[in-house]
């Protein structure tokens, strides 16, 4: 308890929540992190705060499969990626190779905002579709292209369907602040569970079909996901279109938003940056590729059991924060735990429990970002700083394959892990003076659909 009454910091007392006599051991707890709940209506049962209504859950579930279909596109490349693109002409360059791999958030990241902008003035689902659209094009150029140099393009293209930002800003529309993290979980179990079975399906399909194969597979999912918006995503609340619009400067003044998009950054730069190595410790570990998800599976499975049973529970308690803090700090552990085995000889086990714990980390904090983001934002200027999140959540990606590149060509895995644990001990000192969000009042307004 000492560890956590340290992290939470001295403000405690700025909400007063009373507990039921019958609460366990954190009763006395009165932290100004995170209540309970959100502040129930007079005579009302607070408990009821806690839990989703059906259009929340239509909500949370549909979109949550939107960002399933096309992350499973994106990852069904990405354990694949570096061998395949190997074959094609210009593919020697392991810089090169990383440039491509990393391009597809190049190109996310100049469009991020402008799309989270347009969600707020056009509306979040027209934005979304033509997002979808995109990412298809470009996928179906990927598929056609004869040279590394039109892959690096046909990944450019993928990019530029940027509708991460609308795709969250919609659902926390459709969402109380009291649930909020729930549905940003499952679309982040969603990516999650798309990812261990990316691991698993790639290099069988890969074999069959090949990486245009894999590219042609990625473009028929964001069509998919088209129909998803159109006939299953709850309709658009009609209040958000007689709100005034935000504007870039308005969420760029929020030291809070501030931290939490450089922490995006580096979470993403990082989760990236690392697949140009980890393939490699798993072969020379004696795993050969179709045997990796021997390891990734069990690992990312393992990795949201546990976190489905702390996170929440965690979060009602007032230790949000806490959470925080140490998911950023095991996986700068993680990290220095992976330059440890790059500099000698991995092993298979080793491996396992570095990448669970990374796993378990990345999950908290995949989870609980987004989520605080669309809570510390001024509603009329949700779509914006959620475009603004996003892009910097795409700058990682692009960061992460482009540095991952050169660093493994330049000073090897163990050079590449050292500076991952350096940039996660970064953003622990930059996320230290961090308070979660307060919880508002329930949002009582009715909803569309």
């Amino acid at each position: 308890m000492t560890l956590f009454h340290n992290l939470m910091g001295p403000d405690r007392g700025q909400l007063a929540i009373v507990f039921p006599p019958s609460f366990d051991g954190f009763t006395w707890w009165e932290n100004p992190v995170l209540s309970k709940v959100d502040a129930p209506i007079a005579g009302g049962n607070p408990v009821v705060a806690n839990k989703m209504t059906p259009l929340e859950l239509r909500a949370s579930f549909s979109l949550a499969s939107i960002f399933a279909l096309r992350m499973l596109g994106l990852f069904l490349i990405l354990p694949v990626f570096a061998i395949e693109a190997a074959k094609y002409p210009g593919g020697d360059d392991p810089a090169l190779i990383g440039l491509t791999m990393g391009i597809y958030g190049l190109t996310q990241a100049m469009l991020q905002f402008l799309y989270g902008m347009a969600s707020d003035r056009l509306g979040r689902k027209r934005v979304i579709v033509f997002g979808l659209l995109l990412f298809a094009v470009g996928s179906f150029v990927a598929v056609w292209a004869p040279s590394l140099t039109w892959l690096a393009i046909g990944r450019a293209v993928q990019g530029a369907g940027a509708v991460s930002a609308a795709v969250t800003a919609l659902l926390a529309d459709q969402t109380r602040d009291a649930v909020r993290t729930k549905s940003m979980a499952l679309v982040g179990a969603s990516i999650g569970l798309m990812f261990a079975l990316s691991l698993v399906a790639a290099p069988m399909l890969v074999a069959y079909i090949g990486l245009p194969g894999l590219f042609a597979l990625t473009g028929g999912l964001a069509l998919a996901g088209v129909v998803v918006v159109i006939w299953w995503v709850p309709p658009e609340p009609r209040q958000h279109k007689d709100r005034p619009r935000g504007g870039l400067m308005e969420v760029l003044r929020l030291p809070a938003l501030l931290r939490l998009n450089f922490g995006v950054f580096v979470l993403h730069a990082v989760q990236l940056a690392m697949w140009m190595a980890v393939p490699a410790m798993l072969v020379q570990a004696g795993l050969s590729r179709e045997h990796h998800w021997w390891v990734y599976l069990p690992s990312v499975l393992g990795s949201f059991v546990v976190m489905g049973g702390t996170l929440f529970q965690l979060e009602r308690r007032g230790f949000l924060r806490a959470m925080f803090l140490i998911s950023i700090g095991l996986a700068a552990a993680v990290q220095g735990g992976l330059f440890l085995l790059a500099s000698g000889t991995p092993s298979v086990g080793a491996l396992i429990a570095l990448l669970f714990v990374f796993f378990y980390g990345f999950n908290v904090l995949e989870a609980s970002q987004p989520s605080m983001v669309s809570r510390v934002a001024p509603a009329h200027a949700r779509g914006a700083a959620m475009g603004v999140y996003n892009t910097l959540q795409s700058l990682g990606f692009f960061a992460g394959g482009a540095m991952g590149g050169w660093l493994v060509k330049h000073v090897g895995a163990s050079g590449l892990f050292a500076v991952c644990a350096g940039l996660m001990l970064l953003w622990l000192l930059v996320a230290w003076p961090m308070q979660a969000p307060v919880a508002k009042l329930p949002d009582l307004a009715a909803k569309a659909g």
